[in-house]
């Protein structure tokens, strides 16, 4: 693999796993090393730790029936497991699930994944070990990722399949992201001095048996659209202006009478973005298209929806989702089904439609930008080229037609993947999430929406540029103008754009602007 490591190497700060909850940000802010994760280890929070596992030994001295313990799995739960073989069925889980297929997760898809398995077994409704909670955030210090593949989960009996190799792993099994590398897990713990475990009854299921994979994926994802709500707004500021756009479209008045939230949030940011005066200036047009004057309503769907999709996925991320639920505070076996993944598949086929929508904005706006029928004066194709060679250059032709390429391509993706239910394991499982599959296919649409991001972002600085030739622009959007061209030069002759819009892209990756 040899690529650079993804851990920081000067961690910040510290964030203490326990009976707490953690947000959103935090689980992103841990995943790239931002964050280190330490284990609570105060006396009170062992003890209770060791309360629900206690429970599991008693229950299994009395040969109670508790499922995934003295059971079979899934349908094969009327199976019953002498408890002299209760110590080997954890192996038998994440042995017969190692069949995952498709691409692997990324190392920082996977260090959130161990984050988000590790807060809802740190709630202490799972009956594991502290031992084991301990060796996850050895997971996570020594930089030690499981390397899990993204194709086999249905999202209910949980993300079975992908998180048996994070149960293979603590035991020292299949391979692991580590310094840069793809090694063994063997290999990896020999090199930090690390020993893997054995797990205890009910450890297995309690680490599989829930929606960390899905849950993941969908932090990273809010974290993505969160700043894609920010750059598209500056984007359109800029195509607004590019475009010798009205500013009065965003004026507070008009948003004072439909004042959803978000929406007048995206329009106040414009104003300031365009630094709008109470007597805003205007062309001689009374009206732009709709990819400048609605650009508040599309923009403004999103960030009205980001906090009901924050609620849902830190509920989850914060929850015990795995089955059966031990609870020592009565010592009771609850069996149900907390390791569906309904909710988070709602919010990543609802984000991932309103992200391909800002796409589809900032498509129109480029579309209306290159073409000298609709940009008010500019150059065809946003041409910088002058003299006898401008006639054979063609500027930003083909990158339009990349970006309602991709564009094209995360609208065909929108299609819900909750809808498309199965029913599974012998009809056990008949009625299930498909969280992974939707946050999944958010994350592509993502990156999908980032291309045209990166793409648009150019061709509004470069509309910029030959609308005002060095005339003084408002303080952001000169800041922005002078960062994009910094990393992808002004155009004049034609060049070959793909480096200049992947480093763009890994800019609006890393927040840069």
């Amino acid at each position: 693999m040899n690529s650079d490591p993804i851990i920081s190497s000067s961690p910040i700060d510290e964030v203490v796993i326990g009976r707490d909850g953690i947000s959103i940000e935090q689980v992103c802010q841990i995943a790239r090393g931002e964050l280190t994760a330490v284990l609570d280890d105060s006396d009170d929070y062992q003890r209770w730790i060791a309360t629900g596992a206690d429970l599991l030994d008693q229950l299994l001295e009395k040969e109670g029936v508790i499922y995934g313990v003295t059971t079979g799995y899934g349908d094969s739960c009327t199976v019953t497991v002498n408890k002299s073989l209760a110590y080997e069925l954890p192996k038998q889980i994440y042995t017969f699930h190692g069949c995952g297929m498709g691409a692997y997760f990324n190392e920082l898809e996977g260090r959130a994944i161990l984050v988000s398995r590790l807060i809802s077994l740190a709630r202490g409704y799972s009956g594991v070990s502290y031992n084991l909670l301990r060796q996850l955030t050895a997971l996570l210090e020594h930089g030690i990722t499981p390397r899990i593949p993204e194709e086999g989960s249905v999202g209910a009996s949980g993300d079975l399949t992908p998180l048996s190799y994070v149960a293979a792993v603590l035991c020292g099994e299949r391979d692991v992201y580590f310094e840069g590398d793809v090694i063994s897990a063997a290999e990896a713990y020999r090199r930090v001095g690390l020993e893997p475990i054995s797990l205890r009854p009910k450890e297995g299921l309690a680490l599989m048996n829930g929606t960390a994979v899905m849950t993941a994926i969908a932090c990273l994802s809010y974290e993505r659209a969160d700043y894609l709500q920010y750059i598209s707004t500056r984007i359109t500021a800029m195509n607004t202006l590019a475009l010798d756009g009205n500013d009065f479209h965003y004026d507070a008045r008009l948003f004072n009478v439909k004042p959803h939230e978000g929406q007048r949030s995206v329009a106040e940011a414009l104003r300031r973005d365009l630094e709008a005066t109470s007597a805003p200036t205007h062309s001689s047009r009374l009206q732009d298209r709709y990819s400048l004057r609605c650009a508040p309503h599309v923009i403004g769907v999103l960030a009205d929806a980001m906090p009901h999709y924050r609620k849902l996925i830190e509920t989850e991320l914060n929850s015990t989702n795995d089955n059966p639920i031990i609870d020592p505070q009565s010592g009771s076996v609850l069996h149900g089904g907390h390791f569906y993944g309904g909710h988070i598949a709602h919010c990543m086929d609802s984000l991932k439609v309103n992200i391909a929508n800002i796409a589809d904005l900032l498509d129109r706006q480029l579309a209306q930008a290159v073409d000298v029928k609709f940009n008010h004066g500019l150059p065809s194709n946003l041409s910088g080229a002058t003299g006898d060679r401008a006639v054979i250059n063609h500027g930003l032709k083909a990158v339009q037609i990349g970006v309602s390429s991709w564009t094209a391509e995360a609208l065909k993706l929108t299609m819900p993947a909750s809808v498309f239910s199965r029913s599974t394991e012998c009809h056990n499982q008949d009625k299930v999430s498909m969280g992974t599959i939707a946050a999944r296919d958010c994350r592509r649409v993502l990156d999908l929406v980032d291309q045209v991001a990166a793409a648009t972002l150019f061709g509004a600085a470069q509309g910029v540029q030959l609308r005002f030739r060095g005339k003084q622009l408002p303080v952001a959007i000169q800041k922005t103008v002078d960062q994009v061209f910094e990393i992808a030069p002004p155009l004049a002759n034609d060049r070959a754009l793909e480096h200049d819009l992947r480093a763009l892209k890994h800019a609006l990756s890393i927040q840069e602007f």
